[in-house]
């Protein structure tokens, strides 16, 4: 099987690989796709103006850093995650690193399709939004679909989230902000005090109140993700840091304004973490007599979902073929199709899935699953995330004659802050959260996220002992970005 530079999969030898170009806006799109959802905001709107602080903060010591740290890498180095560690600390970290990355997406989903149930459920039966069984089935069905999507290459999930994006994500965003001006300008009474009574910051009233800010990190997480798909670009070290300022943009629209939008019409006491956006829509729509409005939004908020899990599913997979393929993957896992989907991985992060959804349909709370899987997702991915900025930090001083079309400001500020806030939101993330609407201890929430993490997190460190020499097929070492053949093609 050939590769492309930069150790992306084409087409076997002897066929022509069918190949794309990614314009620097569509690549923005994809990044604020796989990055921005509404599905988090109902955790941000019980603390009202407060949110904005719990948005902003993590945004400044978190989302910007990776933004900055991920133009730099992506475009000095192509092949993602794997290619930036590994040329710092070598193949096993740089192994590390990319599976943390393509195992927390796939605690990730089944997340990400929970919320995808409950719209569902808002548009056709809504005493399904709590079942379990209900919940589970979903999963299955939209990721094994999704997953078909994927396997069509990078021009066809591109057009999806794409349209997907625009559609499910930014005109319901858009739409909690004008209804809730409507909804306020009606005479309706705010669950949002004015903002001379507002409280800006948020109520300090243990450790545990604090950590739903570590769930803002997975909220931002992503930055870097289509990083993988940056040869898709003609000029990458031009195209792709504007791609990140454009998605930066988009990203803050989505969470901040709505969240506050959602705060108008729910009471925080009474927000559903899987059906919040939905909560709020209801809430306006009955008020304006549009009752009907509800099953619209849900609708719309279907296909947004639909958008983000197909973008999400083949980055980290091509990642993970990459290292695969530098020996530490059997064989029958590096194949690629001839759109250079390696659709192998893909059908194993698709049976890990199927067997995390099973947990939706076997535990009595959908929300206490939702919460432990969102843990998992995000202590997996900080763990990446803090391997990334010292790989970056490290790569600068050892590699700075390496061309790169941007470089971070002050990158030893600004990959320290990252470090830093990623290493503490890793230690903030094993305390169960207040007010997370199940009666499980400490203990027991600390067993099953540190035995999840184990689990999932363990298998590099298995594979790299039990590698053979006939598992290497080719080398994707040393891909500067100044070489890339289709730099101005």
């Amino acid at each position: 099987m050939a590769t492309r530079e930069g150790g992306l999969p084409t087409a076997p030898e002897g066929s022509a690989p069918r190949r794309s170009l990614i314009s620097w806006t569509s690549m923005a799109v994809l990044i604020a796709t796989a990055v921005a959802s509404v599905r988090g905001l109902p955790a941000m709107a019980a603390y009202g103006w407060a949110s904005i602080f719990l948005y902003v903060l993590p945004a400044i010591v978190f989302m910007v850093p990776v933004a900055l740290v991920a133009a730099e890498l992506a475009s000095g180095w192509k092949g993602g995650v794997f290619v930036w560690v590994r040329e710092a600390y070598g193949d096993r970290i740089g192994f590390v690193a990319v599976w943390q990355q393509w195992m927390q997406n796939v605690a990730w989903f089944p997340v990400q399709l929970a919320f995808f149930a409950s719209a569902l459920a808002y548009a056709f039966d809504r005493d399904l939004a709590n079942s379990g069984l209900f919940t589970g089935l979903v999963i299955l069905v939209v990721f094994w679909f999704s997953t078909l999507i994927a396997t069509r290459g990078v021009a066809a999930f591109a057009k999806v989230a794409t349209w997907g994006f625009l559609i499910g994500t930014i005109v319901p965003a858009a739409a909690l902000i004008i209804f809730a001006v409507l909804y306020w300008q009606d005479g309706a009474s705010s669950h949002l005090p004015p903002p001379e009574d507002a409280q800006w910051l948020p109520t300090y009233t243990g450790l545990a109140s604090i950590v739903l800010i570590v769930s803002n990190f997975l909220s931002y997480a992503g930055m870097e993700m289509n990083a993988v798909h940056v040869t898709e670009m003609r000029r990458p070290a031009v195209e792709f840091p504007k791609a990140i300022a454009v998605s930066v943009v988009l990203i803050l629209f989505v969470f901040i304004l709505p969240t506050l939008a959602i705060s108008v019409g729910v009471p925080g006491s009474s927000l559903n973490l899987t059906q919040g956006v939905l909560q709020a829509f209801d809430v306006f729509f009955t008020r304006l007599g549009m009752s009907w409005g509800t099953t619209a939004m849900a609708v719309l908020i279907v296909v947004g979902i639909l958008a983000s899990v197909v973008t999400w599913i083949p980055g980290p997979s091509r990642g993970l073929l990459i290292v695969g393929r530098e020996g530490y993957l059997p064989p029958r896992l590096q194949g690629a199709n001839d759109r250079g989907m390696p659709v192998p991985i893909l059908m194993v992060q698709g049976l890990v899935v199927t067997v995390l959804a099973v947990l939706f349909a076997v535990l009595p709370s959908v929300q206490s699953v939702f919460w432990i899987l969102t843990a998992m997702a995000v202590q997996l991915y900080l763990i990446m995330y803090m391997l990334m900025f010292l790989a970056a930090m490290r790569l600068r001083r050892t590699h700075p004659d390496v061309p790169r079309g941007f470089r971070t400001p002050l990158m030893p500020v600004v990959g320290s802050i990252g470090f830093l806030a990623s290493a503490a939101a890793f230690l903030l993330g094993f305390v169960r959260p207040s007010g997370d609407g199940d009666s499980i201890s400490q203990g027991t929430y600390l067993l099953i996220l540190v035995a999840g993490i184990i689990a999932l997190g363990i298998w590099p460190f298995l594979l790299h002992q039990l590698r053979k020499p006939e598992w290497k097929v080719e080398s994707s070492r040393g891909h500067p970005q100044s070489g890339a053949p289709d730099e101005g093609a």
